[in-house]
C-alpha cells in the first residue's frame, strides 16, 4: 500500500481513482486544483502523486516545478496532452513517470509500485570518471575538463546511466525503461533528442563523437576518447 496523493479537477474521474486505488490498497488523498493539492502534498508528505497537467488554477508543468522546489516524492504526470514535445517538457521538469489518458486504474497502478521501486534502489553515490568527463551523483553535477555542464535533470540521469557502463552497449530500449521508466516501449526520438543535446554540451557531433558512440542498429554507449580503443566490429558513429 502506498499513500497516494491524486491532483486532478475533472470529479468524475478523480472519484473513479480514487474508489480503484483505494481498492487496490492504496491511500489515496485528492485535491481538485493544484495549490490546494501542493499544499496538501507538503503537509501530508505521500509517497507519490499522480498530476493532471491540466488543472483550473495554475499550469500543471508550473505546478510541478513548485513542487520539485520543495520535494523529491516521486511524481506521475496523468494528462490527456500524448504530444512528444509535451511529453519531453514535463520528464524535463522533473516528472518521474507520464501517462497518457484514458488509462486504467491497474495500469496506474503498476507505474504506481514502478516510480516507488526506483525511488527505493540505493543510488550509487561516488563519482564516474570517463575520460576527463566526471559525473557526481550526490551532487548531481557532471564537469568535463574540470568544468561543470549545464544539463537538464534527464541529461544528467541519461549521461550517469551511460557512464556507470563505460564502453557497453545500451539500447534505446533500456534507456527508456531506465531513464524514462517507460518499460512498455516509448519514442525513441526522445532519446535521439537527448542523446544529440548532450552531444552539444559535450563539444562533439553524431557526426564527429568523441564520448558518446551510436553503434547502428544496436544501441549507444559512453567511451574514453582517451584509451584510442574502438570497438572491432561495431559500426560506429
Amino acid at each position: 500500500m502506498a499513500s497516494v496523493a491524486l491532483i486532478e479537477d475533472d470529479g468524475l474521474i478523480r472519484d473513479a481513482l480514487c474508489r480503484a486505488l483505494n481498492t487496490l490498497g492504496h491511500e489515496v488523498h485528492s485535491a481538485p486544483s493544484g495549490l490546494s493539492g501542493l499544499r496538501d502534498i507538503v503537509d501530508g508528505s505521500p509517497e507519490v502523486v499522480v498530476l493532471d497537467l491540466g488543472l483550473p488554477d495554475i499550469d500543471g508543468l508550473e505546478l510541478l516545478r513548485m513542487l520539485r522546489a520543495v520535494s523529491a516524492v516521486p511524481v506521475i504526470a496523468a494528462t490527456a496532452r500524448d504530444d512528444e514535445t509535451e511529453i519531453i517538457r514535463t520528464l524535463d521538469a522533473g516528472a518521474d513517470d507520464y501517462i497518457v489518458k484514458p488509462f486504467s486504474a491497474g495500469q496506474l497502478d503498476a507505474r504506481i509500485r514502478a516510480v516507488l521501486r526506483r525511488a527505493g534502489e540505493q543510488p550509487r553515490t561516488q563519482p564516474v570518471r570517463v575520460g576527463q568527463l566526471t559525473i557526481d551523483p550526490t551532487s548531481r553535477v557532471a564537469s568535463l575538463n574540470g568544468k561543470a555542464l549545464d544539463l537538464s535533470k534527464k541529461e544528467f540521469d541519461l549521461l550517469h546511466y551511460l557512464a556507470c557502463r563505460p564502453g557497453e552497449v545500451v539500447s534505446k530500449r533500456e534507456l527508456l525503461a531506465a531513464v524514462w521508466e517507460q518499460p512498455l516501449g516509448g519514442a525513441d526520438k526522445t532519446v535521439d533528442v537527448h542523446l544529440s543535446w548532450l552531444r552539444r554540451k559535450l563539444g562533439e557531433t553524431a557526426s564527429k563523437p568523441r564520448y558518446l558512440r551510436t553503434v547502428r542498429g544496436v544501441g549507444v554507449k559512453l567511451v574514453n576518447p582517451l584509451s584510442g580503443r574502438r570497438d572491432g566490429g561495431d559500426q560506429v558513429r
